[in-house]
């Protein structure tokens, strides 16, 4: 192992180059035929499904697996792909223990649920790997559609729409597609570059075109849209960060971990990542697990998570909680930052305050603890950069829309995480979009 392991400050090659592909290796072995048989045989494929039901996507769970258990897995995937285009993604991704399998008739009788996400998994990769192709675009329609982003719901939403027989524009600010999927999802979950290959796939289906390089507000408005074309969907994601708020957030050494992640996903060469010996990340949502996980993996030797709730409040699911301290991180609760140490502007450590709940109210106690570290990972969520939406209605910090994405604008849809009550999800962004795709076809129509 490489001696800069304990090097103190931020430094690459921690672990070596050679050991770096074993680090980052697939987090879940895929099924074989045989072990994904024995998984389907445990569904009792029943009538009223309660994993259905949670599902955000309505995949009709019973009877994909029930043709995996008839060895067509091909038409598996087809079931799979008419309700959720990305179910690729999904099964890689989707915190299943949640959703799907939470519910499932198994975990309730014995602990241990059907592997939904497994077996979501094994169709799914069998169509790609076949390159098999259900879906067929219907004859031109003559009309246009915008679509603002490339992440999971714009993807969803103009597959639907190209199925429709509509042409499809889709205008992305960075060099390419994919959105969350390709830059917000830690590399361990998505190996081989998946999220592209995926996305290869899908666009088999045509009638699809991007143009990259384009921000709303900036090179392109809702109104010169507008007039362009019939109708025009938004799914920008939220792309402005939330902020510590306090002294030394500045200090060299300070990251915002959605970058950090990309950083890590679209790297070449994992060993020229620099990363800290002793590293904090502040939140305790996903993008702080998978931050924490992914500084522990790159040679990172202590990585403490802090939390201002206790873990019952984080956003992380318990699996992915769990996950992290099998790798070597530390969760710490009821701790909210208060001061970044500093020396000669980088990063030293941080101070904190003990929290506690006090009638359901969260309140700091006056106990303060401090913590070192050279490097200091902010994952504190995400809000809408609402600059180039003034147009819209906007709730709760985000686009205002009916069940179908329909904006207080005419002819303009929205969905993903920048709608309110929209979820950092790509299960849930793939609904939306889907949903806003049948909508703006019916209005089209």
């Amino acid at each position: 192992m490489s001696n800069t392991m304990s090097k103190p400050g931020i430094a690459s090659d921690r672990l070596g180059s050679e050991q770096y592909q074993d680090v980052f290796a697939d987090l879940h072995a895929p099924l074989s035929p045989h072990e994904a048989l024995v998984e389907a045989g445990r569904c009792y494929f029943c009538y009223d499904a309660p994993c259905q039901t949670a599902c955000p996507t309505d995949i009709d769970i019973p009877l994909f697996i029930r043709e995996i258990s008839t060895q067509n897995p091909l038409g598996a995937a087809k079931t799979i792909f008419n309700q959720n285009i990305l179910g690729g993604m999904c099964a890689r991704v989707c915190p299943t223990e949640t959703l799907c399998e939470e519910v499932c008739v198994r975990e309730e009788a014995e602990g241990k649920p059907v592997k939904i996400g497994f077996l979501q998994r094994y169709a799914t990769d069998a169509a790609m790997q076949a390159n098999k192709q259900f879906f067929k675009r219907a004859a031109a329609t003559g009309k246009s559609i915008a679509i603002i982003g490339a992440g999971p719901a714009s993807i969803a939403c103009a597959h639907r729409l190209a199925m429709f027989g509509h042409e499809v524009k889709i205008f992305e600010a960075k060099e390419k597609p994919g959105g969350l999927n390709e830059y917000g999802i830690a590399a361990y979950k998505t190996v081989d570059d998946f999220a592209q290959k995926e996305l290869d796939y899908i666009l088999q289906i045509g009638g699809i075109s991007f143009e990259y390089g384009v921000k709303l507000g900036s090179d392109i408005s809702l109104d010169e849209l507008g007039e362009k074309y019939d109708a025009v969907f938004i799914g920008v994601g939220l792309g402005a960060v939330n902020t510590l708020g306090i002294k030394n957030s500045d200090a060299k050494g300070v990251v915002d971990a959605v970058d950090f992640i990309e950083q890590v996903r679209q790297s070449k060469d994992l060993s020229k990542v620099k990363i800290g010996r002793d590293i904090i990340v502040i939140g305790g949502g996903m993008t702080a697990i998978d931050a924490a996980i992914q500084a522990k993996l790159l040679g990172s030797e202590n990585v403490t998570i802090c939390y201002r709730r206790g873990p019952e409040q984080m956003g992380a699911s318990k699996f992915e909680q769990d996950l992290a301290t099998s790798k070597g991180v530390m969760i710490r609760h009821w701790l909210a930052p208060k001061k970044i140490r500093s020396k000669k502007g980088a990063v030293k450590g941080l101070k904190l305050e003990y929290t506690r709940l006090n009638n359901g109210k969260l309140e700091k106690t006056g106990e303060k603890t401090s913590l070192g570290a050279d490097q200091i990972f902010v994952a504190i969520g995400q809000k809408l950069d609402a600059g180039s939406l003034q147009k819209l209605q906007i709730s709760n910090g985000r686009i205002k829309t009916d069940e179908a994405g329909k904006t207080s604008l005419a002819k303009v849809w929205a969905g993903g995480d920048c709608i309110e009550g929209g979820e950092d999800l790509t299960v849930t962004a793939v609904a939306n979009g889907r949903d806003a795709a049948e909508d703006i076809h019916a209005t089209l129509s």
